[in-house]
């Protein structure tokens, strides 16, 4: 049986009415996991009950696709229900309760501000042997995107990092704006991930994968770590952790960019 949405003071769950479950960990409370079409979206059915946000909000999405995933996540979920690995729900949360209050500029600014300090273009002169690496591996990546947006970024040795131009920003904002609100919220996300804006329009473009990416976002904590040694588990974990993250946030910029209407005529035909 599902919690009463007035049990007390504890929270319920996200089926619930009141607004955050307990961190962590519960135990799995439903036995079946579907999706339906509303008038909004597509909702996820925990067995007979409309799963919520955590504002309370009907859980509706605009694709079938992420519907889809949605519920792969829940009905994945064995005898206890782990929040933190639900990267695709948490982040259709975000975009249904917009905890942040943000409108599509401000989302759209916050992403371009990051090529400020954007992992790749700030390089080391010592060790020589890191230095050589960060050429090898980031520059490549950098020639790239100043390719593929037509712009000029640079990077610097030096604590302040390089100058990028006023026209490579409004570039970047300009085809952002091309994502909706949804797709932003997913974008944003994988930059705080890779703490680089170049190479997360490179991995949503399809121009590296998700290993690459996540590989070349941590390339000098690789280096120490080869050079040092690793502590395996910690170092293992922190890695598949930054896979998973980076893989889902993706994943939810492709589905929410997708137009369910032009998927089922294609089916159709």
């Amino acid at each position: 049986r599902l919690p009463s949405a007035a049990a007390g003071s504890r929270p319920a769950g996200p089926c619930g009415r009141r607004a955050y479950a307990p961190p962590g960990e519960r135990k799995r409370f439903y036995q079946h996991v579907s999706i339906s079409q509303g008038e909004g979206g597509f909702e996820i059915n925990l067995d007979h009950r409309k799963l919520k946000t955590p504002q309370a909000k009907l859980f509706s999405v605009p694709s079938e696709a992420l519907a889809i995933a949605v519920a792969t996540e829940w009905d994945s979920q064995k005898d206890t229900i782990k929040f933190y690995t639900m990267h695709l729900t948490t982040l259709c949360n975000t975009a249904l309760d917009n905890p942040t209050q943000r409108n599509k500029t401000q989302l759209i600014r916050a992403a371009v501000k990051f090529l400020e300090t954007d992992t790749l273009c700030y390089r080391v002169e010592e060790p020589p042997a890191l230095a050589e690496l960060q050429k090898n591996e980031w520059d490549p990546v950098v020639d790239w995107a100043e390719k593929r947006y037509n712009v000029t970024i640079g990077s610097s040795t030096s604590i302040l990092g390089p100058n990028i131009p006023a026209s490579t920003k409004d570039t970047f904002i300009s085809h952002l704006a091309s994502y909706n609100m949804w797709a932003l919220q997913g974008i944003e996300f994988v930059i705080t991930q890779l703490k680089s804006l170049i190479l997360s329009m490179g991995l949503i473009d399809r121009h590296i994968t998700v290993e690459k990416a996540v590989l070349l976002s941590r390339l000098e904590e690789e280096y120490q770590i080869r050079r040092w040694g690793k502590v395996e588990w910690a170092h293992d974990y922190d890695l598949c952790e930054l896979r998973a993250r980076t893989a889902a946030g993706t994943l939810f910029v492709h589905l929410c960019s997708e137009s369910s209407t032009v998927k089922h005529k294609l089916l159709q035909d």
